[in-house]
């Protein structure tokens, strides 16, 4: 797993768990390997491996029993930091990580649907990987009445959390429209696709408690590696 992901390890393991839980690659009652296997195959401790099994034994998706072993249960409520990513592996789940390409505040450009009441945002553009394979290109745009500047180091984990644990904005709801555009040309060849090529991208507004509009993002998906997934519970 990549260093560079923010999240503590333990809780990267457990969002990996879930993931894999909601995807349905780990199904209801199914055992987990003996943790010291477990724990070698994902190349951490049996410590660190415990305590995201902690996470999980607490939202009740894990039954832990003495002797015997770990057993998923699965529910469709699960909290996860990455709730709203909607982007999976083709075989399903995959941790989400995030590398930076760029963080700038700008006049809002056209072609989105309206948000928030500043004439200004900030420019975040992402590459984001699925267990380390690229998979989504991002241009995300947060109004600018939430910040002057924001925190680059910090938009290597979910951009939800740091705006909740940091900006005090707390994202309820985002609707996303499905359409097929024409990679960027500021798409770096990790990326997959080439810039000019049409590829299916998700056009997102986010907003906050009150109904407000306080984000909009384009996402180009590279459907050769990962799909777009909207489970209905």
């Amino acid at each position: 797993m990549s260093d560079s992901h923010a999240l503590p390890k333990y809780v990267q393991i457990s969002e990996l768990l879930i993931r894999d839980i909601q995807a349905g690659r780990l199904v209801d009652g199914e055992r987990l390997p003996p943790e010291r296997e477990m724990a070698a195959r994902l190349g951490i401790s049996v410590g660190t491996l415990r305590k995201s099994l902690d996470e999980l034994t607490v939202q009740g998706l894990l039954e832990r029993v003495q002797g015997s072993g770990n057993y998923v249960r699965a529910k469709p409520d699960a909290h996860s930091v990455y709730a709203f990513f909607r982007v999976e592996l083709i075989e399903g789940g995959g941790l989400p990580t995030a590398e930076l390409l760029s963080v700038d505040r700008r006049v809002k450009p056209d072609g989105f649907p309206r948000f928030g009441a500043s004439p200004e945002g900030h420019r975040i553009r992402r590459l984001r990987r699925l267990n380390n394979v690229p998979a989504v290109l991002e241009e995300i745009w947060l109004d600018g009445s939430y910040a002057d500047v924001i925190d680059a180091i910090a938009l290597r984990e979910s951009l939800y959390l740091y705006y909740r644990e940091t900006l005090g904005l707390w994202i309820t709801k985002a609707v996303d429209r499905l359409d097929l555009a024409v990679v960027p040309d500021w798409a770096p060849p990790a990326f997959g696709p080439s810039a000019g090529q049409p590829c299916m991208r998700a056009t997102r507004v986010s907003y906050g408690p009150e109904g407000e509009a306080a984000e909009a993002s384009w996402n180009w998906i590279n459907t050769d590696v990962a799909r777009y997934v909207a489970r209905i519970t």
